[in-house]
């Protein structure tokens, strides 16, 4: 069965998004932009990809589990059988899938999208990791098909709003071509050099957040333990310059016992093991990540599908 629809026209807002230069007239207007497939429907893409549907583009989608990708169809998107007939007369792909094994199936896998898709563009932004990143990086240009390396910050409820922030790394003369489509996806876009630099910067950040993760929880547990009420520790936090207001965020998530998920345990735990892998291939260490690493897999155990709030559980 064909995907393959006439491009609809769409063209770049009138402003650079990039942070620093929201006031920078763009210096000419976008040509149409051609059709984007975009495999993977989950938590975080699935938003990602009704927004650009809604944004006016043709959007073709698939996801390894059908039924998550059916609900895009009210948005304007079409429904691809297999990644190959995603990526049929499309300009640019988009993959958010779950780790680098499922990208890299989906793209040499049977019905895979790389035999489908010489010299499209393919804007990889899941959270993968370092060596995927580089090992997908190989196996795109051996097909010639142009890599961005460009994984987001931000969760689910960023996601459906448009508010991510988009870590975008790979070739300079790209970057016209892809603002249009960022846009529709995020408030803000940093380029940071050549592929690979995105997903390194990932790991950073996301290093960042499971370690104060990990600090709120302990810092709730120790002092309940004291007999102190943990509540009131956060009102003093925030009354100080230390209670960062995702610290905060998260420890009123944790004295609520709603783990309603925005980042779930099972993703968070993932980003570490693999901030922890990048760390060790550079010849440093994340001792403060590495050492959350066991008790995170124990509350994983009952609590993987719900928010990162609780490993407040086990601490």
């Amino acid at each position: 069965m064909s995907t393959d629809l006439p491009a609809r026209r769409h063209t770049a807002p009138p402003y650079d998004t990039t942070p620093g230069h929201a006031d920078r007239p763009a210096r000419r207007p976008e040509p149409a932009t051609p059709p984007i497939a975009f495999l993977g429907t989950g938590r975080m893409g699935g938003p990602m990809a009704a927004n650009l549907a809604r944004a006016g583009f043709d959007v073709r989608v698939w996801n390894r589990t059908a039924d998550r990708a059916a609900p895009l169809i009210a948005t304007g998107a079409v429904v691809a059988p297999t990644p190959a007939d995603a990526v049929r007369g499309a300009g640019i792909l988009i993959t958010m899938l779950t780790d680098g094994p499922a990208t890299d199936q989906a793209a040499t896998g049977p019905d895979g999208f790389l035999a489908a898709a010489p010299g499209m563009v393919w804007v990889q932004m899941g959270t993968i990791g370092a060596d995927w990143t580089a090992r997908l990086a190989r196996t795109a240009a051996r097909s010639g098909v142009t890599f961005v390396d460009a994984p987001v910050s931000g969760s689910e409820g960023p996601a459906r709003a448009g508010q991510l922030v988009v870590l975008a790394s790979g070739p300079e003369r790209r970057r016209t071509q892809l603002a249009p489509v960022f846009a529709a996806l995020a408030k803000a876009t940093v380029w940071l050099g050549p592929a690979g630099n995105g997903t390194n910067a990932k790991l950073v950040l996301n290093n960042w957040l499971v370690d104060l993760a990990e600090t709120t929880a302990e810092t709730l547990s120790f002092a309940r333990r004291l007999g102190l009420d943990p509540g009131a520790i956060v009102d003093l936090l925030q009354s100080t310059p230390l209670g960062s207001p995702y610290a905060m965020q998260k420890a009123a998530t944790m004295l609520t016992g709603d783990f309603t998920p925005a980042f779930a345990l099972r993703d968070a735990l993932k980003d570490a093991e693999l901030a922890v892998q990048a760390a060790q291939a550079s010849g440093t260490e994340l001792a403060l990540t590495q050492a959350l690493l066991p008790r995170w897999r124990h509350a994983a155990e009952r609590h993987a599908d719900d928010d990162l709030a609780a490993v407040y559980t086990t601490a």
